[in-house]
Order: structure tokens, then C-alpha cells, then sequence
């Protein structure tokens, strides 16, 4: 099977987005008592192969420099911390090839750009409530599991029925909005958190800038559960102020018909350690449901297991599986079967991976196959090789 290339200028971008990432290190060296600096680069190689065309070979670049600062110790502000993340992304869209609803990369962006990604300040309020207010990542707190978190494919990260909400979607990479999250926690693990995000996300570097007048209203969003060294589960739950539009219905005039967009969530993971003590094991299910009418997912559901300590004297030696799929909603659907497509239920995904780290740097060969991709009954299966090369400073 024959690969074609991405242009030149994709690979020009490499080295000078690596030096940038080492340049970002360098502050940390200078950094005082109460400012913490770091940096991650990464690299995605991918190779898609779809509807019996060779297959092609994408890059992908993803520069993520952050900043903590204790307020408390710099200025004073007792009780208070600040968070802040630039993003910079470059590359190729390995999902146009691939075709599907839910994307195969978790870096993929739309726009090169180099974003303000989040901003945040975080206020104790007592022992045990917190308050933070700026521009904030909806899924690092709020529909999240840890041992998903080694899984490139983008349903695992943000449920799908989620994902695609919104006027801009949701607060969630690359785009953030500015929020208000209050996040308490009790006695036994148990922890109780709400949101409040601008509906339109928008950050600073983007052409739209940031959306400070909530013109589209506001997203809200509570997630409750529990979460320790047993595991964790947690059930949460999310809708708009102002109504979204239908997918499929129109109005007299032509216009979208208005609805009120919603949904709910169960997100749950488990530890297994093995009786040696030196190889861990997680395993997690997430499964989400919306009105199924501002969307094009009726909901959807994800499952896997994630290793660590893999091999004996390799400590960051990890493996994963995982299995996802975004069940469609009949109003979609219908969208597609109006476009000559037979729809299927459901857009389902797999995915291996493997990630350890040599010197420096962490390598993570991975495996994707998609079925039924885009919601089409007849699409040929497509299949997803790649490489993450990732260096964090």
C-alpha cells in the first residue's frame, strides 16, 4: 500500500517547534519561590487508510507551556493560586481523511494558532470549597476519567454528545471560555462540583477573541460522586440557558428550530493491582446520554483498561484498550439518509496503544480501527496507524 506525503511546510514546522519547547524550559530554571513553569511538546505521525485509497501520512504538532503561581506567596492573596496554559498547534487533519464524527487525534485542530488556553484564579473558601473563575478546561475537572487519559482518540476525552454542543462547542481544547466552577469536597472522598461557562467558546489568539457579553447564554454543568484510592464514580449532568438549534427541523421562514440542548453522564473507574505489587491496572466506563435533538449523538459510551508498570524495570512502560462508540441520534440520521447515505445506529472505534519512555523522550505507537464511519452504514472500515513522540520539561 503506497503513502503519500503532507506538503514540506509541514515538516519545516517540526524544529521550530521543538526549539520553542526548549526555549520554554528555560524560564524554570529562574523561577522563584512560588512561580512553577513547565512545557510539553508533542508529535503525532499518523498514517489513514480509508475507502480503499493508499494511505496517507499526517503530522501533527502540539506546544503546551503553563505557569502556576501561588498568590499567596507573590502577593500576598491569602488562600489563592493562578493557572495559566498557552497552547501553540500545527499540522495536517488526519480526520478528513478518516471521516469520522468523533476524530481519531485529541491534538487535531481546525486553525493553526497560538492560543491563550486557559487563565484561571482558584480561591479557598474554607477548608474544603474552592472557586475558580477565568478561562477554564471544562473536561479537566468535569466528565473525566485518568485511565482514559493515554488513549489518542478524541471520544475519550469529552463524551461525543457533549463535544459537538454549542455554538463554537463547548469550553474544551483548543477553545476556552471564560467560567465560574465551585468545587467542594467532603469527609470519605465524596465531592460535589458546578459550572457556569460562556455558551460561545473563545480565547485570546483566535479570530473571534474572547466572548466576554454570554450573547448565547451559558452552559451549566454539576457532576457529584465519589473518588479515592478505590476508584472513583461520579454521575453528572449539563444544559443550556438559551435554546440550541435542531439539527434537522426548520421553521417556516427556514430557520433552524430552536430546543433546549441537555443531557447527563456516569463516569466510573476502578483500580486492580496486581499481588505483586509492581504492575497496576484501571479499568473505566463512561456513558452519556442528550436530548438527541441539537446533536447529532443520542448518546454514546466508552470502555477500556489501562496498564502501568507494564514490563519489569520499565516503570513508565504502559499500555491501553479502549472501545468507544457514539450512538446517533434519529434526527441525524435522517439528515444523512436525506444526503442518499444508509444510516447506521452507531459510529463505533478501537483503539491499542503503548507508551514508555527512553531517555528523555516518551515514543507511543498506536492502533485505531473505525466502523461505520461519519454515521455511514457503508463506509469502509478504516484503519489508523501512528506514533506520539512526546517530550514534557
Amino acid at each position: 500500500m503506497g503513502i503519500s506525503i503532507e506538503k514540506a511546510r509541514t515538516f519545516r514546522s517540526l524544529p521550530a517547534l521543538f526549539s520553542a519547547a526548549l526555549l520554554a524550559f528555560a524560564p524554570q530554571a529562574r523561577a522563584q519561590d512560588g512561580v512553577e513553569f513547565g512545557a510539553d511538546y508533542l508529535m503525532d505521525v499518523m498514517a489513514v487508510a480509508a475507502d480503499d485509497r493508499p494511505a496517507k501520512l499526517y503530522w501533527l504538532n502540539n506546544l503546551d507551556v503553563t505557569a502556576d503561581l501561588d498568590l499567596d506567596m507573590l502577593a500576598g492573596w491569602r488562600g489563592a493560586t493562578m493557572h495559566v496554559d498557552v497552547l501553540a498547534n500545527m499540522g495536517r487533519t488526519p480526520n478528513d481523511r478518516a471521516g469520522t464524527l468523533q476524530g481519531v487525534d485529541n491534538v487535531e485542530v481546525a486553525s493553526h494558532r497560538l492560543r491563550l488556553f486557559e487563565a484561571w484564579i482558584e480561591q479557598k473558601l474554607g477548608e474544603c470549597t474552592t472557586l475558580r473563575t477565568g478561562l477554564y478546561d471544562l473536561n479537566s475537572e468535569f466528565y473525566a476519567t485518568d485511565a482514559s487519559g493515554l488513549l489518542i482518540g478524541s471520544a475519550f476525552g469529552i463524551g461525543s454528545e457533549v463535544a459537538a454542543t454549542g455554538p463554537n462547542g463547548p469550553s474544551v481544547f483548543p477553545s476556552t471560555a471564560l467560567t465560574a466552577r465551585l468545587d467542594h469536597e467532603f469527609d470519605g472522598g465524596g465531592f460535589v462540583r458546578a459550572a457556569v461557562l460562556n455558551a460561545a467558546a473563545g480565547t485570546l489568539g483566535e479570530p473571534r477573541g474572547l466572548d466576554v457579553h454570554f450573547d448565547n447564554g451559558a452552559l451549566l454543568i454539576a457532576e457529584s460522586g465519589f473518588e479515592g484510592h478505590g476508584g472513583k464514580i461520579a454521575v453528572g449532568a449539563w444544559g443550556y440557558t438559551q435554546r440550541q438549534d435542531d439539527v434537522r427541523l426548520v421553521d417556516a421562514t427556514g430557520e433552524p428550530i430552536q430546543r433546549h440542548a441537555h443531557g447527563a453522564y456516569l463516569v466510573a473507574e476502578r483500580p486492580f493491582n496486581y499481588p505483586e505489587g509492581r504492575r497496576a491496572a484501571a479499568g473505566f466506563l463512561r456513558i452519556g446520554v442528550s436530548d438527541g435533538r441539537t446533536t447529532p449523538f443520542r448518546g454514546g459510551w466508552q470502555a477500556g483498561v489501562l496498564v502501568s508498570n507494564l514490563w519489569a524495570g520499565r516503570d513508565d512502560s504502559q499500555f491501553s484498550i479502549g472501545l468507544n462508540q457514539g450512538v446517533l441520534a434519529e434526527n441525524f440520521r435522517h439528515v444523512l439518509r436525506a444526503d442518499g447515505l444508509r444510516s447506521a445506529a452507531a459510529e463505533s472505534a478501537i483503539e491499542v496503544t503503548y507508551s514508555d519512555r527512553i531517555g528523555p523522550v516518551t515514543l507511543q505507537p498506536d492502533f485505531q480501527i473505525a466502523l461505520d464511519a461519519g454515521g455511514d452504514a457503508d463506509a469502509e472500515t478504516v484503519f489508523i496507524a501512528g506514533l506520539r513522540v512526546s517530550l514534557s520539561l
